[in-house]
């Protein structure tokens, strides 16, 4: 007979565990129930052989959960990714949250170059949020994997929560099961960690740890956009696509005419305009490389998958196809083009360009105030 819910859930993921059925989420041997922490077999094998199985949520439960926020009075706090800012807010957290006070944490500022302006960064991110119809009552920056910023998150947590439940919210791979264990390991007794790894939809679902007052802090599950790039490519691809070290920022000098390949995940043409600069933010794992806009066509058909990587051809067949976003930037204007889940190209110059931009179809391409 299957484990019931009530029972059992997984100190990893926070899933209800089960024995019967190995093609369904929470499966567990029944030799395994006795292990301290318990954990499912899909977060046995992702923490200790990094295997991952892909799985979704069924969309009304997913909603489901969120929607049990705005029937709480608590602290939300919204996890989001620096590198990928716009596909990382989740789009209509007010409605599923209520009127609960919103903390916006940044995260990933190592990914960063050490010499940004923080206090410019925070306005950015403030004007960002307003625009996309987050109400927050405050932003903090902070780096889960080099643990800066963390203690002034916890000081803001701490004093906007006046004495209520906590919940962590996020799309996927932005860090929140790390910083989750952060306050694991300094503010609970409790001996389980959050199954992290660099693959979407780790949690799924709920779960709480509890803190000295009787209260918690809850872990939810990451949204899944197909929107962003990081959600339709293969394990392999994801790996170089989610940047692990500073980014090295690309310049290259540009007459019209000219284009910029980002493997064969995405092409930048440079229609019109004076030469100018663009410069590349994008994983260190992706060769750009450029060619005349009239050979464009013709480069990738023959070597997308080889010279033109990643992902190799046998991957690329996973994702949908190239299409075409034209983008206007007027001259004076400082403007960062963000294909979400690979990276921004900021354009330099003050002469104004009009650009093309192919992305797999789906993807959010988008124009914005540069951030850097």
């Amino acid at each position: 007979m299957a484990t019931s819910s009530t029972e059992h859930m997984c100190e990893g993921c926070g899933v209800a565990l089960q024995t019967e059925d190995k093609g369904k989420l929470g499966f567990i041997p029944a030799s395994a129930l006795e292990r301290t922490p318990i954990v499912c077999q899909r977060c046995f094998r992702l923490k200790n052989y990094n295997e991952f199985q892909r799985t979704a949520l069924d969309e009304t439960h997913f909603l489901r959960l969120l929607s049990q926020i705005g029937e709480t009075r608590s602290l939300v706090v919204h996890i989001a990714d620096i590198f990928d800012f716009e596909g990382s807010i989740i789009s209509g957290l007010q409605r599923f949250i209520g009127g609960n006070e919103v903390l916006l944490a940044v995260n990933k500022m190592d990914l960063l170059p050490q010499n940004v302006n923080r206090n410019r960064i925070v306005n950015w991110v403030q004007r960002q949020a307003k625009e996309m119809g987050l109400k927050i009552a405050d932003v903090v920056l902070c780096s889960a994997k080099q643990s800066d910023g963390f203690e002034r998150l916890i000081e803001k947590i701490q004093q906007l929560r006046k004495g209520r439940d906590v919940y962590v919210v996020g799309a996927a791979n932005v860090g929140k099961s790390s910083l989750i264990n952060r306050l694991i390991h300094d503010y609970s007794d409790l001996d389980a960690e959050l199954t992290v790894s660099r693959y979407p939809g780790t949690t799924l679902d709920f779960v709480k740890i509890p803190l000295e007052d009787g209260k918690y802090i809850v872990d939810t599950p990451g949204i899944l956009y197909r929107s962003r790039l990081t959600e339709l490519v293969a394990p392999d691809v994801l790996k170089q696509l989610l940047p692990d070290k500073p980014l090295k920022p690309a310049v290259y000098q540009l007459n019209s005419g000219q284009t910029l390949f980002f493997g064969a995940l995405a092409r930048f043409d440079f229609v019109k305009g004076e030469r100018q600069s663009f410069t590349c933010y994008v994983s260190n794992a992706i060769n750009i490389h450029r060619t005349k806009t009239e050979k464009a066509d013709e480069l990738y058909a023959e070597h997308k998958g080889e010279l033109l990587t990643p992902p190799t051809r046998d991957e690329l067949e996973e994702l949908p196809p190239l299409t075409r976003h034209s983008l206007r930037i007027r001259p004076g204007e400082q403007l960062d083009v963000s294909i979400s889940g690979l990276g921004w190209i900021s354009v330099n110059g003050t002469s104004g360009a009009d650009v093309e931009l192919y992305a797999p179809k789906g993807v959010r391409v988008v124009t914005r105030e540069s951030l850097i």
